[in-house]
């Protein structure tokens, strides 16, 4: 007995199809077999009956004579073998019989007479009474002459043909049988062939939710098994590369912080021992000064971000012109520029309104994140180019630097949560992410195109207004649609020093 399962209900499934099926074909070849027997004793003894008739009748009707000799003429001249010849009346009454029965029988009222006394060939399959053989009628007019017209009919015994059928239904029940249990063996060698792997990958899974990252799913399966399979192992290597960005950014994170804080306790314990001139003092207090908005400023991209994935960013949307917003980003990050000496260039209509409907200071933080990664990663005395375009209904905002660039391995996870191309130039790895984010829920996209030793192009593409949008409205993210709230005061500082 196959235990309860997949096997069982493959093998089940298999064997009733395939039982039904037999059964329907069986069925109608048996049908088949038994009509075309029925219809060869039908065609000899009809064919037997016509051409009788058509040489008899003339010349009974040149030889009339009386009523026995009529009948014995005809017992004699129409006799088929293996059948019962019967001569009825108009009546039915049975005149005469190959057999010698009495003539004083019953009348006879099957439909085969009925057909017969209308012109036609009759036909007629039954139980004789009696006897309770199953037999076949075949009845005919037969017009002498004058008053002699008669019923000729032929009666045989259908036994030996249906004794035959059975045989035939029986060796072709014992074939159906043989076909089912072929059936049963191969679908369960095929149940076999789906269920191991099946349970193999079962068995993976349950390690890899104890914890078992390291375990992988063997084996060369095809089709949808061997995709189910790779994307299990797929899965865990994502998990187990999460894992290890998360662990990244834990250890990052913990020496960013501890960096600015190492700084403010040592110069508040040095000021707190006293003892200095203003100057120093004045040093002191703008150092830890400097570190607090550091914290604050990493603090704030971690809240940032999980409100991005808690679905409760709050944006506060009206008109935004998008070329004002690069261009107050370019004083923003003008002195960290000239620090390292980068030169920044925008290129744009000046006539032109570039107006999209969004958030300006959650579009501001996109466009310093992205033009101070620029700066960040570009080399001295070089120039980063800003440009801002309208074409199809888009307003198109690309930043190209000449910088170090970013491999092709590391430009497609880049944009992922947490990751970092090289830790040591800290951050928490979580800038891209967020930016990503905050462009989505502006309904636009950003593409970055990068080659290592050449450079860097990150393009923000947002979907233009051509009208002034009404008064300013706040909205929260909800998935990926905005919903009217009511503006909080804690979102109307602008963080420009985030990136």
């Amino acid at each position: 007995m196959i235990k309860k399962g997949i096997t069982r209900q493959i093998v089940l499934h298999y064997f009733f199809v395939v039982f039904l099926a037999l059964l329907l074909v069986e069925f109608v070849f048996m049908l088949a077999v038994q009509r075309y027997y029925y219809e060869s004793i039908y065609n000899t003894i009809s064919t037997h009956i016509s051409n009788s008739k058509d040489f008899f009748e003339p010349i009974a009707r040149e030889n009339t004579t009386e009523d026995g000799n009529n009948l014995s003429r005809l017992l004699v001249n129409l006799a088929l073998s293996n059948t019962e010849l019967e001569i009825l009346d108009l009546n039915g009454r049975v005149l005469a019989s190959s057999t010698a029965f009495e003539s004083d029988r019953a009348v006879l009222q099957t439909s085969d007479i009925m057909q017969a006394l209308n012109g036609d060939m009759g036909r007629w399959i039954g139980r004789q009474p009696g006897t309770g053989e199953s037999v076949m009628a075949v009845s005919h007019k037969f017009d002498l002459g004058g008053e002699n017209t008669y019923v000729i009919r032929y009666l045989t015994s259908l036994e030996d043909v249906n004794s035959k059928l059975l045989n035939m239904g029986l060796l072709a029940a014992a074939v159906g049988v043989g076909v089912l249990a072929i059936v049963l063996i191969i679908s369960i060698g095929m149940a076999n062939s789906i269920v191991r792997p099946i349970n193999n990958i079962t068995a993976v899974s349950a390690q890899m939710a104890r914890g078992r990252l390291d375990v992988r799913v063997k084996g060369n399966y095809k089709h949808e098994l061997g995709e189910l399979a790779s994307t299990l192992n797929f899965m865990a290597h994502e998990i187990v590369r999460s894992n290890q960005i998360k662990d990244d950014f834990i250890s990052s994170i913990s020496h960013e912080l501890r960096t600015p804080l190492t700084s403010i306790k040592g110069w508040s314990e040095t000021l707190d021992s006293g003892g200095y001139d203003p100057e120093e003092t004045r040093i002191g207090m703008g150092i830890i000064s400097k570190e607090t908005e550091r914290l604050i400023g990493l603090v704030e991209e971690m809240l940032d971000f999980s409100k991005l994935q808690q679905n409760q960013m709050k944006l506060v949307k009206g008109t935004v012109n998008i070329r004002e917003i690069v261009q107050e980003t370019m004083l923003n990050v003008w002195a960290k520029a000239e620090q390292k000496q980068v030169h920044l260039k925008l290129e744009t209509d000046e006539t032109r309104a570039y107006n999209v409907h969004g958030d300006g200071n959650r579009l501001k933080q996109v466009f310093l994140n992205v033009v101070d990664n620029a700066i960040k990663f570009s080399h001295e005395n070089s120039w980063i180019f800003l440009s801002v375009k309208e074409e199809n209904g888009q307003i198109i905002a690309a930043v190209q630097d000449t910088g170090i660039g970013i491999s092709e391995e590391h430009l497609i996870k880049v944009r992922d949560r947490f990751f970092q191309v090289n830790h040591q130039n800290g951050g928490t790895g979580l800038g891209l992410a967020i930016t990503q984010e905050l462009v989505e829920l502006h309904e636009g996209t950003i593409t970055m195109q990068s080659e290592l030793g050449s450079g860097t192009t990150v393009t923000v593409t947002l979907p233009a207004v051509a009208e002034e949008m009404g008064p300013e409205e706040s909205v929260t993210q909800s998935g990926d649609t905005a919903v009217p709230e009511e503006r909080a005061a804690s979102d109307t500082k602008s963080d420009l020093e985030k990136s």
